[in-house]
């Protein structure tokens, strides 16, 4: 599912809220069975210190977690009759931890035994018009970095034996897309895409304010994903509670 907001980075928090509603609604149709409560965990991919990457890993800053209060003080502590139990991580790249992501998310899953798996990342997009402007959604999980030619280990019921659900927004696009996107409006022909694809120098594009994008992005992911693991809240139930 491909949802278009082309205002979706615009200040306008009552529009914020309508797309964390939608993206809520089509998330609960790609939800697993009929369960009244689910084990979930949300994984937020990406690299925090690199802003066009580090939009999952700001999502979990903006999602509402219950399994450790659940646990401890049952459900009653959100004064709720129904209550998922949502957890999640972040767990980097490799550069960093030595290990594949699949396979550290793979660890947490047998140790938390979850229901079904969330995995929210940056895209790389087709057209420069969906840069910070869509939000994708599959039931089929995703490849990490797959997009900026970087593909590590399949995030996938095959490879996890939970189902996996993928979040994204494309947050770069490659240079040579560009440019083609870019002539091909102004009716022109002739350049050549292998210039930006040579080896050592494949380039990707970002937008300059970026930063903030990324921000009003994870906000918008963070409470549409929370509101519909917590069916009985609003949207604005979670951002109090959140907040």
């Amino acid at each position: 599912v491909t949802m278009e907001a082309p205002a979706m980075v615009e200040p306008d928090d009552d529009y914020h809220r309508e797309i964390s509603e939608a993206l809520a609604e089509e998330l609960l149709k790609m939800m697993p069975g009929e369960a009244e409560e689910l084990s979930v965990l949300i994984v937020g991919l990406g690299n925090r210190e690199v802003t066009a990457d580090a939009l999952g890993p700001q999502v979990v800053d903006n999602l509402l977690i219950t399994r450790h209060v659940v646990r401890a003080y049952g459900k009653a502590a959100y004064n709720c009759t129904r209550m998922n139990l949502v957890s999640s991580i972040e767990p980097g790249v490799m550069a960093k931890t030595g290990m594949e992501t699949a396979e550290i998310i793979s660890g947490v899953v047998k140790e938390t035994q979850p229901d079904v798996l969330i995995v929210v990342d940056a895209l790389a997009a087709r057209s420069p018009r969906r840069l910070c402007r869509t939000v994708q959604l599959s039931d089929t999980g995703l490849i990490p970095g797959s997009g900026v030619g970087n593909a590590r280990m399949a995030l996938d019921e095959e490879h996890l034996g939970i189902p996996v659900i993928a979040v994204g927004v494309p947050t770069v696009v490659e240079a040579a897309t560009l440019c083609l996107d870019l002539l091909d409006q102004a009716g022109q022909e002739g350049f050549d895409p292998a210039l930006f694809r040579q080896e050592g120098a494949e380039w990707f594009v970002t937008p300059r304010n970026v930063d903030s994008e990324v921000e009003t992005l994870s906000r918008v992911l963070g409470l549409g994903i929370s509101t519909a693991l917590h069916v009985d809240f609003s949207v604005e139930d979670v951002e109090k509670w959140i907040s």
